[in-house]
């Protein structure tokens, strides 16, 4: 058996976790780089996924609370596609990816791990990030901290 450690988690672990909405909590806080948030549009808001896929994996929220897709007003829907091109481009800028994957999980059947709160992800992606060690040991390796990503992002705001 491997053991991999990863002191930081202890943190996060032994934190109070908010009753209410993560989203939604993050977004009442108003303390953006404590909660990684990097927009904050009329409708929806953008910010880094505390669990990414890969480094710089974010995500684009709907600033009111719903699981309902089909809920979603012309006007919430057109600026969380908006955010999703921009910040795209944004990534594109910071980390030179070779490509993205973009897209929503609906429902927990569809591997939704915040079922109540739609997001968009964006998951930026480089020939080879799929190496041995999500396969293998189903360990997941990022060579950047979320600090340190949301300030590369920032800059290039």
């Amino acid at each position: 058996m491997k053991f991999f450690f990863a002191p930081w988690r202890l943190k996060f672990i032994q934190s109070k976790k908010p009753k209410d909405c993560v989203f939604c909590h993050a977004f009442s806080e108003n303390d953006d780089p404590k909660y990684h948030i990097l927009k904050r549009g009329e409708n929806c808001f953008v910010m880094l996924n505390k669990y990414p896929y890969t480094s710089g994996h974010i995500l684009v929220i709907p600033n009111r609370h719903t699981g309902d897709y089909q809920s979603l007003t012309n006007n919430e829907l057109h600026e969380m596609a908006s955010l999703t091109r921009e910040f795209t481009d944004i990534l594109k800028k910071a980390f030179n990816p070779q490509g993205f994957n973009i897209g929503m999980n609906i429902g927990r059947f569809a591997g939704a791990g915040i079922e109540d709160h739609l997001h968009t992800h964006i998951v930026p992606r480089w020939s080879g990030d799929n190496n041995f060690m999500p396969v293998i040991a189903e360990v997941k390796i990022h060579p950047i901290d979320l600090d340190r990503v949301y300030e590369l992002i920032m800059e290039v705001i």
